[in-house]
């Protein structure tokens, strides 16, 4: 029980530091779509390596004490300047470095996004080897030696929930030149990526008309499209009456005219009456892109939202988003 108890109070002690770090952070170094590093937005620390390579020089200037040796003394304090000189070449390497966020592409849950990002050096000055990525997701090295510019794609996992998907902060770090100290920063970009509902197949659309096929011939009156006979009405044209098949003795009929009308799909929310609405959306979504890639004509009715019948990439996309957000804030990114 005590030991559970500790545990418990461990766990505890270390979710406050790493809120207390997120909010010291956030102060230092704000949310903004554009990010140049400085001296307070860069971390500097000795790495792995450095640590030994530091440890290495206290041996080396215990042995030059105990020997009195002029030569170990020498290389020890070379060595250490190299130590501090190399901190100013690592911090150099990132400082002046802007960042700016690009685009988010969207995705379905479980698959990549892609966030593009615009990388720009300051003052003619090279920056080599930075590392860029996010917790989970594949680092990236980029050089600004022969460019001013550089336009980087980064891959992430988005979540399984639907609407706007946060990557959090990018992590960007560089031990160059000697790799003896890791020189980082943590930047929000602001970067957030669409995440569509889930397609989930379903069986025939509910209230599909399959009485009228693509292109079904429709009766419209003054259409010149001729479509077939029906018995005179009264009330009806005399233009129209099929004056030749009285002459036969038929009885007496009206020419009738048509168009061909195109098939137009509503995906509507009242089709799945009764589904939890995550349900429903994942359906709508299945049907959207079923169309889409048939070329069919289709729109969308939501709580809220009507989006007339249309085709096309961006009808798609809009179709789409209006799914992902359904009952979620739009921050209009």
């Amino acid at each position: 029980m005590v030991a559970a108890t500790g545990s418990i109070d461990r766990a505890g002690l270390r979710a406050r530091l790493r809120s207390r770090f997120r909010n010291w952070v956030d102060r230092r170094i704000p949310p903004a779509r554009m990010v140049t590093l400085d001296q307070r937005r860069i971390f500097i620390f000795p790495s792995r390596v450095g640590l030994f390579f530091g440890l290495c020089l206290l041996v080396m200037l215990l042995a030059a004490i105990n020997f009195q040796n002029n030569l170990s003394y020498g290389l020890t304090f070379l060595l250490f300047t190299l130590f501090v000189v190399a901190i100013l070449h690592t911090y150099a390497n990132m400082s002046g470095l802007t960042i700016r966020a690009v685009h988010a592409r969207p995705a379905f849950p479980g698959q990549q996004a892609e966030f593009a990002l615009q990388l720009e050096r300051s003052r003619r000055k090279e920056h080599i080897a930075i590392r860029l990525g996010w917790p989970g997701g594949v680092e990236v090295t980029a050089n600004l030696a022969e460019c001013d510019s550089l336009r980087q794609q980064l891959y992430l996992p988005v979540g399984q929930q639907r609407g706007w998907y946060s990557p959090g902060r990018l992590r960007m770090e560089s031990s160059y030149p000697l790799g003896l100290l890791r020189c980082w920063s943590w930047v929000d970009l602001e970067l957030y990526a669409l995440v569509y509902p889930r397609p989930l197949a379903s069986a025939e659309l509910p209230g599909l008309a399959a009485e009228s096929p693509d292109g079904a011939a429709v009766p419209i009156e003054g259409s010149d499209d001729f479509y077939g006979f029906r018995n005179y009405r009264e009330g009806d044209s005399l233009r129209q009456i099929y004056w030749k098949g009285l002459a036969r003795g038929q009885n007496l009929q009206v020419k009738q005219y048509a168009a061909y009308a195109d098939r137009s799909v509503w995906l509507d929310w009242e089709l799945f009456p009764g589904l939890p609405t995550e349900q429903r959306l994942s359906h709508l979504c299945y049907w959207a892109l079923a169309f889409d890639a048939q070329g069919d004509e289709y729109g969308l009715r939501l709580p809220g939202v009507t989006i007339a019948p249309d085709c096309g990439e961006l009808h798609r996309e809009r179709v789409l988003r209006a799914l992902a957000l359904h009952g979620l804030e739009d921050p209009g990114l």
